[in-house]
């Protein structure tokens, strides 16, 4: 079983890499970018028995700063 976790940066946090790929994508020439948010997606692969309860747990105490990131859990079958 695999499991994929995005996280993204919440909204009203500054994101300052996502500021950059913003401002480098109009210096290339790409026009009606309004905006950009960067996050990280995580995939893991689970042994069997592993469920979506357990991954939810990984993401509270390690994989994403639930301060200032929000993640989403896709179970992968």
């Amino acid at each position: 079983m695999k499991a994929r976790v995005h996280v993204m940066l919440k909204p009203g946090v500054l994101d300052p890499q996502g500021a950059a790929i913003g401002h480098a994508l109009g210096a290339l020439g790409f026009e009606g970018v309004q905006g950009v948010r960067q996050g990280k997606v995580i995939e893991l692969d689970l042994a069997e028995g592993v469920g979506e309860e357990a991954v939810r747990a990984m993401c509270e105490q390690l994989l994403a700063n639930t301060v200032i990131e929000s993640y989403q859990v896709e179970m992968l079958g």
